[in-house]
């Protein structure tokens, strides 16, 4: 067996997720998620954003928002250029990225994410360890897992 080769990743900043209005994201993402709003700025246009996500024309105005734990989330709105497109991958397809979250309720969670505008690929399933587990989509494409996770039982509630 080879051993695995030191990598330099210290750890994860954040997810991006490219969005069509950022104040219809924040709204989701703060006022359906529980997320916290963290920062706001635009970025503007020029030379320097072009070379770092490899797009000619790139005008980027970004919200940071922070899950319950921890976790950012760095939503972009991309004000050029204007040919850009909304990508709209089944889980399946190759380049389709999901988030996964666990939650508490996930009869409430997908309550509130409906209300929202996201919509359920399927029924939640219960794993054998006893977690439900399902997917949501919302209107732009993006994939959220959600997870309850199962509770041990107390050595009491075992017996």
């Amino acid at each position: 067996m080879t051993q695995p080769q030191k990598s330099p990743v210290l750890r994860t900043i954040h997810t991006g997720l490219t969005v069509s209005s950022l104040d219809h994201a924040i709204a989701f993402w703060c006022g359906v998620m529980g997320f916290e709003l963290s920062a706001r700025k635009n970025l503007g246009a020029g030379p320097a954003n072009e070379n770092i996500v490899g797009v000619v024309g790139a005008d980027i105005e970004i919200a940071l928002v922070t899950a319950p734990g921890g976790h950012q989330i760095e939503l972009l709105e991309y004000k050029g250029p204007v040919d850009r497109k909304v990508y709209q991958p089944r889980s399946c397809d190759v380049g389709s990225a999901h988030l996964t979250f666990a939650v508490s309720d996930l009869d409430l969670m997908l309550k509130q994410v409906e209300t929202a505008g996201w919509m359920r690929l399927g029924i939640p399933q219960t794993t054998p360890t006893g977690t439900r587990v399902i997917y949501v989509r919302g209107p732009e494409g993006h994939t959220i897992e959600f997870m309850q996770l199962a509770v041990a039982p107390t050595p009491a509630e075992a017996t």
